[in-house]
Parts: C-alpha cells; structure tokens; sequence
C-alpha cells in the first residue's frame, strides 16, 4: 500500500472513531435530559448496569471552564461556575505553605464501560473503547500548564475495567468498586514514590484480605419498587492484626499525606450507606504507603465543602498544615459541572 493510501487508512478510522464518539455523546445528552426531566437520578443499562443521569450530563455538556462555564455548571451563582480559578487559588496557598498538590479527578463509569450504556457500542471484554471524555483531557492539560499535578486514572481504568478481582465500578452505586479503590491506590502511590519527605516516615506493617460482600447501591436504591437483586462484589480489607482479627487503621490529622475530597474517598471505608468499613482508598493507600493517611472527606460535594472543612481544621488547630507534604485532592470528575459552585477559600484563618 502506498503512503498515501495508507495515510487515507487513517483518516477514514480517524473518522469513524469520531463519529462513533459522537453518537455516544448525543446519546448520554438525550438520556440525562429525559432522566432529569422525570426526576430519576438513575439510566438503566444493559446487563443490569445502572448509571448516574448528572454524569451524563457533565459529559455531554462540552467545555465547561472560562466563558463556557456559566452555561453548563449547575452551580447557582455564575461567578462561581468556573472550576479553573478555584482549583488555581488551592493549589498557590499550597505552594506557599511548601505543600504539594495532587489531583486525582476520580473517571466517569460511563466512560470506563460506555458499551453498556450505549447502543453506540458493542459489550466487548476484549479490547477497551475509546475515550469519550475530550473536554476533559483538555482541561486536564489546561491544569498541567498552570503548574498543576494531575493523575488521570482514566487509561490505566479503561485498561483493567475487567480485572480478575473484580469490575472498577459498582453496577449499581455510583462509586468506584472496592477493586476500583485498589488500583487507584497503586496509581496514586506510584505517582508520589520517590519523595524525600516520604522515605523519612517511619513505616508500619499492615494486612490485607479480600472478601464477599452484597451492597445496596444508591443507583440501585433510587429504582424503587423495580430493583432487581442486589448486587455482590469484593472488597479488600485492611487493619493491623491477624487478618482474622483485623483492627481498623484509624486516619492520623498528623500524617504528611493528607487525602480531600467527596465520599469516593468514604465508599468501602466509613461503613453505614459507604457500605463496608476498612476497605476504601484510604485503607489502601494506607497499605501501600506503609502509615495512615489524613482524611478530610466530606459526602457532599468535593468542590467548595471539601476544602471548607479545611480551613475549620486549621481555625480548631494553628498547626495543622505544619506536618503536611502533600495534598491528595480525589473527587468525581462530574464535579466540574454537577457541584453548586468553585468558590475560592482561604486554607489559614
């Protein structure tokens, strides 16, 4: 084949990839405009997936940073609409305090298994589909140039969606998985490996134990009288002990390694409606970092609350940011849109 033939090759599967994504696209557009309208906060899927009508809307709401944000954002007042100052301003307080930043924006289910939402897309196991979430990449780079960490989980989550422990999302909640909270872990433990500061923290020996547990998903919970069984999945619990009598890893407010951010960083870990207890992201970066973590995660919004509650930590103690290294902000990716607002909020009193 000549070059240029196969130059034509590309363009045409270029295309079709384009105008498959597209389709997605319209299709996500379509169902959370009729989910809203209804007032159900749940779309069905295909094969018992359930998925979260506001995160199809962030995902089919198209830019929503700069002048484009007041259009989209569900936030109530517009100045406060627009993620990119807020997330700006949090990070320069941090920088000055000698603390870093490390965001980790936690991927849409819809756009890890977009193929059992969409008709769009055939159910394939074998090969992952391709990202439907070009807005937010280029935020994300938008955020780079600005001088700010960003882990995207997005491509290492499309890459494992059917891992031998278990799916990455709950098929009925709309949180991650107890698997999902473990590979993020890793993620996010290999992004920060290598610090001075943490070869310096003394470390501890923890346990690990998978088991089986049914939950009662929020998605699942919202169908009412048409739920269908519930579903069962696997978590990893963590605590110190014998792994037949695992205590908890209590989150320490002195820790270097402080995790922020919305109840993706509750689900598996606080128990009650998050499900389990010591199975979360912070049990697991717990393990993989060798000490506790703090925690300052709220079951609201990860945008404005999340950091709120920051500055009433550092109003009851003067010293709390003094033992801090880095900042782990890890919130649902639909929040650029879907949260009331990005306020701007002081860290010192």
């Amino acid at each position: 084949m000549t070059l240029i033939g196969l130059l034509g090759v590309v363009i045409v599967s270029f295309a079709a990839e384009a105008d498959v994504v597209g389709k997605v696209i319209d299709q996500y557009a379509s169902l959370a405009r009729s989910a809203e309208q209804k007032g159900n906060m749940t779309v069905p899927g295909k094969e018992g997936w359930l998925f979260f009508g506001p995160e199809l809307r962030f995902l089919s709401a198209g830019p929503f940073w700069g002048k484009a944000a007041a259009k989209v954002s569900k936030a109530t007042r517009p100045e406060f609409a627009d993620p990119l100052p807020a997330i700006v301003d949090f990070s320069r307080q941090l920088k000055t305090m000698g603390i870093e930043l490390l965001m980790v924006p936690v991927p849409p289910k819809s756009v890890i298994y977009p193929d059992f939402l969409s008709e769009a897309l055939p159910i394939s196991r074998e090969k992952p589909p391709e990202r439907i979430d070009s807005e937010t990449q280029a935020f994300y780079q938008l955020l780079r140039k600005e001088g700010i960490q960003v882990l995207d989980l997005t491509t290492s989550f499309l890459a494992n969606r059917f891992h031998r422990d278990g799916a990455l999302f709950c098929q009925q909640d709309t949180h991650w998985s107890g698997n999902g909270t473990v590979l993020a872990a890793r993620k996010i433990y290999e992004e920060i490996q290598g610090r001075a500061w943490l070869k310096a923290v003394p470390r501890a020996t923890y346990q690990a134990g998978w088991k089986t547990l049914p939950i009662e998903g929020d998605l699942w919970k919202a169908l009412g009288d048409k739920q269908p069984s519930r579903e069962v999945l696997r978590v990893r619990q963590v605590g110190t002990g014998s792994t037949e009598a695992m205590k908890s890893i209590i989150p320490d407010r002195k820790s270097p390694v402080l995790l922020v951010g919305d109840s993706h960083n509750l689900v598996f870990h606080a128990g009650e409606d998050m499900h389990a207890r010591d199975a979360g992201l912070p049990d697991q970066l717990a393990l993989e970092l060798g000490f506790p973590v703090d925690l300052a995660g709220v079951r609201g919004s990860g945008a404005t609350p999340a950091r709120v509650n920051l500055l009433r930590r550092a109003q009851r103690d003067p010293d709390y940011w003094k033992t801090k290294k880095i900042v782990i902000w890890c919130f649902a990716a639909r929040e650029f849109t879907q949260s009331d607002g990005w306020r701007k909020v002081p860290l010192l009193p």
